[in-house]
């Protein structure tokens, strides 16, 4: 099997436009997180969330683009954009027949979705604008991506709600591995923080009204985020042939399914992921020094996860440093997992680990070091990133620095 590693790396997130940006509010403990400013907010019964401020699509793309892109495929081009240009790379000939693209989206083109509903429901008119579909549906941002880099390889988009990311860049990370892509842009894109969205995610109960605080013995729930994180993922001997800036190496990933509950996390499930993670990789245990978490702020995932990774590391979990940056961009849904790389990929090239903001009091089923509060500095080997989806679907990658 061929080694695989990631070359470019691009963002658009609530804590900032791009990786670097990103990088320094992790870096300094930085909460993106604050009031939403939408359509028919007051009728929410929650009002904050992860949003992106700034945003303006008209100065990078024009009219006849901006018909065609939800929210969502806007900010994984914009991502994707970042990515390739920091890979050097170009994709003609040979090379643009054998890439391609894989993208994670729980809600797709939501945003489109919502403006629609009203179009039709609320305003009572009796037509919708022809591109309704190609723009709502969850490929569109896969499709766009594949279409502005000219990449006619293996393209399609994951759906596995929270987990759709890292399912994503594991089928990238499998491709390049066996040898059928060279190279393969992946990531994951999303935007449900419209007045539909946000209502759905109320009806659950597990969302907070006042903030994110994972692992803290009084959180109360999640908070959603929007945004997009995309890479390029390589094949080593392909990457240095061309003297690429290697970020990291993709060492091994696995998933499992719960098979028991729609909404309720196990332990055996996210254990066995973990696990699997590790065994793929051919790595000990004892090299990890970093998880970032999939930390939700709920009550039954912090706790199933940290009883999950204390079963699988026993004594070293004492060592582990295990922190959620959800606390401080957000839940992205089907974008977390791309974003939260970020965060894995600061610690092995920077050497800080990201923290767990918010965090006000210990508890007891949350006994791990979760980096509270304050970024920290130190030099760790070999990360993993964590996601437990609704559904009972778990992915978990592992990286290692190169």
């Amino acid at each position: 099997m061929k080694r695989v590693v990631i070359t470019g790396a691009g963002t658009i997130n609530a804590l900032g436009h791009n990786v670097q940006d990103t990088w320094a509010a992790m870096k300094e403990g930085k909460s993106g997180i604050g009031a939403l400013e939408m359509r028919d907010v007051e009728r929410l019964a929650i009002q904050i969330g992860g949003q992106v401020k700034g945003f303006e699509p008209d100065e990078l793309f024009n009219r006849q683009q901006i018909a065609l892109y939800d929210r969502f495929t806007q900010f994984a081009l914009v991502a994707a954009r970042q990515a390739v240009a920091q890979s050097g790379l170009t994709f003609s000939g040979e090379m643009a027949a054998k890439c391609g693209v894989v993208l994670g989206t729980s809600g797709g083109g939501m945003q489109t979705l919502d403006e629609n509903y009203r179009t039709v429901y609320e305003d009572g008119k009796n037509r919708v604008h022809p591109f309704v579909v190609p723009k709502l549906m969850n490929n569109a941002a896969t499709s766009h991506v594949s279409m502005e880099f000219n990449l006619k390889g293996p393209s399609f988009t994951v759906a596995t709600a929270c987990a759709s990311s890292n399912h994503a860049m594991s089928q990238a990370f499998q491709l390049v591995r066996s040898g059928m892509a060279p190279v393969m842009v992946t990531g994951g894109s999303e935007s449900m923080l419209c007045f539909g969205g946000v209502k759905a995610w109320e009806g659950l109960r597990v969302m907070s009204k006042d903030g994110c605080r994972p692992f803290s013995a009084n959180r109360n729930g999640m908070v959603q985020g929007e945004g997009a994180g995309i890479f390029v993922f390589e094949e080593y001997e392909h990457a240095k042939a061309r003297g690429a800036d290697i970020l990291a190496e993709v060492a091994g990933f696995a998933m499992s399914s719960d098979a028991s509950d729609i909404v309720m996390p196990s332990k055996q499930g996210a254990a066995r992921a973990i696990q699997g993670a590790l065994a793929d990789g051919q790595i000990n245990p004892e090299e990890v020094g970093y998880i970032n978490a999939h930390g939700t702020g709920t009550a039954a995932n912090d706790k199933t996860e940290c009883a999950a990774v204390s079963t699988v590391f026993g004594k070293h979990s004492n060592n582990l440093m295990i922190s959620s940056t959800k606390s401080m961009h957000g839940h992205l849904i089907g974008g977390t997992g791309a974003v939260e790389l970020l965060a894995c990929i600061m610690a092995l090239r920077e050497g800080v680990i990201a923290p767990t903001i918010n965090y006000q009091e210990p508890d007891p089923e949350c006994a791990l070091d979760v980096v509270p509060n304050e970024a920290r500095e130190a030099k760790v080997d070999v990360v993993l990133s964590n996601a437990f989806a609704f559904g009972g679907l778990n992915a978990v990658l592992a990286l290692r620095a190169v």
